[in-house]
């Protein structure tokens, strides 16, 4: 990603997969209460998929260029 605006975006869009994610995989795991997903391992497995793909993108977003920039 060359523009500063593009890592940007990357940024929020990891930062905010990562916390949906963390809060499905919470709720599929039983840990957070009062809501149709909790104790759902499907939400478990989703939302540690969308965990993933949040880190990916942070990492995606804060990795600098080999030129420096």
């Amino acid at each position: 990603m060359r523009s500063r605006a593009g890592r940007t975006a990357l940024i929020v869009v990891g930062v905010v997969a990562l916390l949906v994610g963390v809060v499905f995989a919470g709720q599929g795991a039983n840990l957070i209460p009062g809501s149709s997903m909790t104790g759902d391992r499907t939400w478990l497995y989703i939302g540690l998929a969308l965990a993933l793909v949040g880190v990916v993108l942070l990492v995606l977003g804060v990795r600098r260029r080999k030129d420096g920039s």
